[in-house]
């Protein structure tokens, strides 16, 4: 397990390398795209929010949220994905998605650094910004 530490700087600078945030958003698209049909289909996307747990937990504590709220919120986000609403996710729209939620987590820390544990096998975007930026500093 690893300790790091980012802040919003951290994260422009991994969407701002174009050819490292590509490669790792192409990354994350396969390892979703379960069926390797080159698209998402809503229950591939719908498979990592479930595994992310972010709705069914406040602050680590199990929150019961009914089956059809979660089925609404799910597809809401499906539908942002969706953008030319084709009832699937393409790369692209992948891709472009995923920059404007990195972007958006670069805004909401701004200057104000953040402390992540994390292992060191772990594949999010966050840890891959942090070891972007370690690999300029040493190299």
């Amino acid at each position: 397990m690893g300790v790091v530490i980012i802040d919003g700087s951290t994260v422009r600078s991994f969407v701002d390398d174009e050819a490292q945030f590509k490669k790792s958003v192409d990354e994350a698209f396969a390892s979703l795209d379960l069926n390797n049909d080159g698209v998402l289909s809503r229950s591939e996307l719908r498979r990592v929010f479930e595994s992310l747990r972010l709705i069914e937990t406040h602050f680590g504590v199990d929150v019961a949220t009914p089956p059809e709220e979660l089925t609404k919120l799910y597809d809401s986000i499906f539908d942002k994905f969706d953008c030319d609403q084709n009832g699937t996710v393409d790369k692209e729209e992948f891709r472009n998605e995923m920059k404007k939620i990195m972007l958006a987590i670069a805004d909401g820390l701004g200057s104000n650094p953040i402390q992540m544990a994390l292992e060191d096998d772990d594949k999010n975007f966050l840890k891959q910004a942090a070891d972007l930026e370690a690999s300029k500093i040493s190299g």
